[in-house]
């Protein structure tokens, strides 16, 4: 064995994996898997495969590093900034791996699904209760996802130390990933992907209207819909903070039930992702636990 080995042999045992480091590195391996298996159906397969991987090594250098920081502050920020990319990378890396099962996205099952239930598309019927002072709000609920994942996490940190914030990370993780395989197994594209020629009633609104227009040109793609991972980790931030801060449960009510209307009224998402992302994260709190114990054994 080389000396360069003993040192990470050593220092991996210091350092061993944690539920959401497996979770994060399983999912990537997964994923490399599917991209070679399917290298036909995937442009640019060989160098996303290449990606996963640096991913993955870079992944657990920062891992090693941040069980190695002393100085709280950085080490929170040690653990939190790469689990976070790492969530942000996996739902891009899905992308590619969208159409490899059906070929095709598969909104008119969607669409004809919703007609059948409510007689109409509910993302259009909102267009008559569309208005700046509306769409600005429901803007601002959207966003504040962006902001409530590491307010939550550092409140949690704070309170209940390293074993909360992994609760928190795990559990998001788990539904992250639930999320990014229903874009594998039922690709849909996105009402306005598929359907954005029928709005009639432009998106006015102020500020975070002007953000959310901003995310959806320069951080999304068609597909990423079902289930919606907006719903899912916000239902997960907001069952983590029932669990570990009851006032900021309390205070986010108005913003999470806001939120979820956001995803299909801003035309981000169908009513059935949006269902579908909800009941996602309740599978995602209960099952964590569960699947923490199993790996702590």
């Amino acid at each position: 064995m080389s000396a360069a080995w003993r040192v990470f042999a050593t220092g991996y045992k210091r350092a061993p994996l944690r539920p959401t480091d497996a979770i994060i590195l399983g999912t990537l391996a997964l994923f490399t898997l599917l991209t070679v298996v399917f290298c036909e159906r995937i442009t640019g397969w060989g160098l996303l495969a290449l990606k996963n991987l640096a991913v993955g090594a870079a992944y657990v250098v920062c891992q090693q590093a941040a069980a190695r920081a002393r100085f709280k502050p950085l080490r929170f920020a040690l653990r939190l900034v790469p689990v976070t990319l790492a969530y942000g990378y996996l739902f891009l890396a899905v992308d590619k791996l969208q159409l490899i099962m059906h070929g095709r996205f598969l909104d008119d099952v969607v669409i004809r699904f919703e007609a059948a239930i409510f007689g109409l598309q509910p993302t259009l019927w909102l267009e008559q209760y569309t208005k700046p002072a509306v769409t600005e709000w429901m803007m601002f609920a959207y966003m504040f996802y962006f902001l409530m994942y590491p307010i939550l996490c550092a409140i949690i940190y704070v309170r209940d130390g390293e074993a909360g914030m992994e609760d928190y990370f795990f559990t998001l993780g788990l539904a992250n990933i639930l999320c990014d395989l229903g874009f594998i197994l039922f690709p849909v594209a996105g009402p306005m992907a598929a359907m954005g020629d029928r709005y009639t009633v432009p998106l006015r609104g102020y500020l975070f209207t002007w953000l959310g227009e901003w995310v959806r040109t320069s951080m999304q793609f068609p597909g990423g819909s079902i289930p919606s991972p907006h719903c899912a980790a916000a239902t997960v931030m907001w069952a983590m903070a029932y669990r570990y801060h009851r006032p900021t449960f309390w205070l986010l009510l108005p913003i999470v039930l806001s939120l979820y209307v956001s995803t299909f009224y801003g035309r981000y998402h169908y009513v059935s992702d949006a269902v579908s992302g909800i009941l996602t994260a309740v599978v995602a709190v209960k099952l964590a636990p569960v699947l923490a114990r199993v790996w702590k054994r």
